[in-house]
């Protein structure tokens, strides 16, 4: 396929301004900065992203209505949020009591003092490997955030200096990764390149493949200073409402090999995490277990105040079946009762799951986050 070199235009003038920023900023007092509160530098894919792919020409896009009409912070307008308020990430800042949400790395005022707050570097289609969400034409992938953070390291480098740098990056920033759904869906289970893919590759192999391109991308954010890590696992791919529609399955199905294929990966990652946990002197890598939470509010949803786990809140119900996988957008009907839907969408969860899964992240017990959860892993 040829490239346009036209799509890279925004997002190269974006990084030409942070780098000439970055020369120009110089050693400062930062006196109106608590650094004590610390901050989150966020990695993944659109269950994180907080914008970074409205300044990329791609096909991965949520910065239209009804996209962000709960999150009260930008008075219901969308942001770049694939969700109806607040991700994940933007919950887990709050309760750690971070002043600001971390900012998208390709906004443009992303830059100075404002990376201090954290900054988030997640992308709609991303993923560990670098071919993962081509369909989307552009996208961030794991890779290229880390190389990012290291243009924001640079960053905090030059204004707190190298010493108070170091060390507000490994006692006071929490490094939270969340991709590899898309890996699957995305790449090795999408038709249109998963023939090829599943010849060259049998699971095992693509699994390994994934936790050895993981592993590398960690062990470079160890190099940049990153000390205490949040690291969640694949969902229950199976069960989201696009699963259950392209396969004509009843509210209470899953599909099997999606979920298999994601068990699978979240075993080896454990190993990973714990193999990192023994040989990288000085950091805690910590197993967000999304899929057992995710399962739980998707098999028991009534429990936590939910009216359905299968129906999205937001979607095309005209045109058959399949209109309900065009992403949530003008001529979307959007459900009135969105805290009593655990999906936003056909793909991520509404604000009110969200909730639930960051608190339970924050403040659970081993089921959910071990060795220790998010509240232990910030106070180290």
């Amino acid at each position: 396929m040829a490239i346009n070199f036209n799509s890279y235009n925004v997002g190269l003038m974006l990084l030409l301004v942070k780098m000439i920023n970055l020369w120009s900023i110089g050693v400062c007092q930062i006196d109106d900065i608590d650094l004590t509160k610390g901050a989150s530098y966020i990695f993944g894919d659109s269950l994180v992203d907080a914008g970074n792919n409205n300044y990329l020409q791609t096909l991965s896009k949520a910065d239209i209505p009804p996209n962000g009409i709960d999150f009260k912070a930008s008075g219901g307008n969308p942001t770049g949020r694939f969700t109806n308020g607040r991700t994940i990430g933007d919950i887990v800042g709050e309760g750690l009591g971070q002043p600001r949400y971390a900012m998208p790395f390709l906004a443009p005022n992303t830059t100075g003092k404002a990376v201090l707050y954290g900054v988030n570097y997640a992308s709609g289609g991303g993923g560990i490997l670098n071919a993962t969400g081509s369909i989307f034409v552009n996208r961030l992938s794991m890779d290229i955030q880390v190389d990012y953070f290291n243009i924001t390291r640079k960053q905090i480098y030059k204004l707190l200096g190298a010493s108070k740098a170091r060390q507000y990056l490994n006692k006071h920033s929490i490094f939270s990764v969340t991709i590899g759904s898309n890996d699957f869906l995305n790449n090795y289970l999408l038709p249109v390149v998963s023939a090829g893919a599943r010849i060259r590759q049998t699971p095992d192999d693509f699994v390994a493949d994934m936790i050895d391109h993981l592993r590398s991308q960690l062990t470079r954010l160890y190099a940049l200073d990153g000390r205490k890590f949040i690291v969640g696992n694949v969902g229950p791919i199976g069960c989201i409402p696009y699963q259950q529609t392209i396969n004509q399955l009843s509210q209470n199905e899953c599909v099997d090999l999606p979920n298999k294929l994601a068990l699978q990966y979240n075993r080896k990652l454990k190993s990973l995490l714990d193999e990192m946990n023994w040989n990288l002197e000085g950091a805690t890598f910590v197993l967000a277990n999304v899929y057992d939470l995710v399962m739980e509010l998707i098999t028991d949803y009534a429990k936590y105040g939910f009216s359905t786990a299968s129906k999205a809140c937001c979607a095309n119900e005209g045109g058959g079946e399949l209109a309900r996988l065009i992403p949530c957008g003008p001529t979307s009907s959007t459900c009135g009762d969105r805290d009593k839907h655990v999906f936003w969408d056909a793909y991520h969860p509404s604000e009110a799951a969200n909730l639930i899964i960051a608190k339970l992240l924050l403040d659970g017990d081993a089921r959910y986050t071990s060795p220790i959860n998010i509240r232990r892993l910030q106070d180290l």
